[in-house]
Formats: C-alpha cells, sequence, structure tokens
C-alpha cells in the first residue's frame, strides 16, 4: 500500500490487519532507531553489511536509499507468510511497488488517495511541525507518486471517510493470497535499487 504523506495510511493499514488477518511487512533500514522505536517492530535495524548481504543475496524484495539511509522489505519474512496463505501488507513508496510487481506481477497495488490537494495540504498543515518549505515539497512529491499510482496501480481508494476506506482496501484483499507459481517467481526475482520519497 502507498500514499502521500499525511493522507492517513497508518489508520487505515492498521484496521485493515485488523479486520482482515493480514500481516504487516516490517521494512529494515540502517538508520539508528529513535527512543521510542522498537526493534522488529518499528523497523529491523540493521547495519550497512548487513544490509548490502541481504541485497546482494536477493534477500531484499525492494529496497531504495532516503535521506543518507537504506530501507527495504526482506524477502524471506513475506515469503513466509504467503506460504501459509497470509495475506502480507507492505507500506512502501510507488519506486518500491514497482519493484515488488516486477518480481511478484500478482501483487496487488494499492494506492490511498487525499480527497483533493487541498485537504491533503490542510491536513499536513494541521501537524504544526511542518515548515512551509516542506510542505510544498510533499505536495510536490504527492503529486507526482498520485500521477503514477494512477497509471499503474490495480485499485486507488479514496480516504475521504476512514471506515468507508478501510473497508474498500479489506474488500480488495478477499482474493487468495497467492499461489505456488507465483510464491516461487517471489522468491527468485532480482532487485534494483530506487530512491525513497519522503514519508519517514
Amino acid at each position: 500500500m502507498s500514499g502521500p504523506s499525511g493522507v492517513g495510511k497508518s489508520s487505515v493499514i492498521d484496521a485493515v490487519l485488523e479486520q482482515s488477518g493480514a500481516r504487516f511487512s516490517v521494512s529494515a533500514t540502517t538508520r539508528e532507531p529513535r527512543p521510542d522505536e522498537v526493534d522488529g517492530e518499528d523497523y529491523r535495524f540493521v547495519d550497512q553489511d548487513t544490509f548490502s548481504d541481504l541485497v546482494q543475496s536477493g534477500g531484499m524484495l525492494e529496497w531504495a536509499n532516503y535521506g543518507g539511509h537504506r530501507y527495504g522489505t526482506p524477502r524471506a519474512p513475506v515469503i513466509e507468510l504467503l506460504d501459509q496463505g497470509i495475506h502480507v501488507v507492505l507500506d512502501i513508496e510507488n519506486d518500491g511497488a514497482h519493484q515488488v510487481k516486477r518480481a511478484y506481477p500478482s501483487a496487488v497495488l494499492v494506492f490511498l488517495m487525499p480527497p483533493s490537494r487541498g485537504e491533503l495540504e490542510r491536513r499536513l498543515r494541521s501537524r504544526g511541525d511542518t515548515s512551509e518549505r516542506d510542505i510544498e515539497r510533499r505536495l510536490a512529491v504527492a503529486d507526482e507518486q498520485i500521477l503514477d499510482a494512477r497509471a499503474h496501480y490495480d485499485h486507488l481508494v479514496v480516504n475521504d471517510d476512514l471506515e468507508t476506506a478501510i473497508y474498500r482496501v479489506v474488500s480488495i484483499l478477499q482474493a487468495p493470497a497467492t499461489s505456488d507459481e507465483d510464491s516461487d517467481a517471489f522468491r527468485t526475482a532480482g532487485d534494483a535499487a530506487t530512491t525513497r520519497s519522503d514519508n519517514e
């Protein structure tokens, strides 16, 4: 699942996981944990060498550079869940979503849309901790992400009403999680580096 910063992804994802029985894929990162973050829950915190080893061995399903650090989705935990027929939800940027789709064509890409650009701007400003320059930058990134999503994603879900957005995403998850053939492709496909947009 992707969406611009400020669109309310975390609220939708939390509810979708609770209602659907899907599991969340915890990303790995080379950055240091913040004081309130728990290793294995918020992120899997690894050093540069470990991350590089995972990339070289095909152990990353998707990965990207952002802000001087690397972020990615470890492949093995995702495969383990898919082999059990359990849906896995990834909260990743558009570039990472394209990597996943190339590796696993049956993956379903869902983009969580703001009701309007004006509402997205209002949500960003309501945080009270974002500079004017950063707001403009995030809006420009959101414009690019939305154009890309319209062209390449399987589903666009507008988050104008939280319960409705949750219902729509849960409904999308009603199809089987995977097939044996897809799972094999998922295991063996290669990875490519990208530049991650700012949602961290």
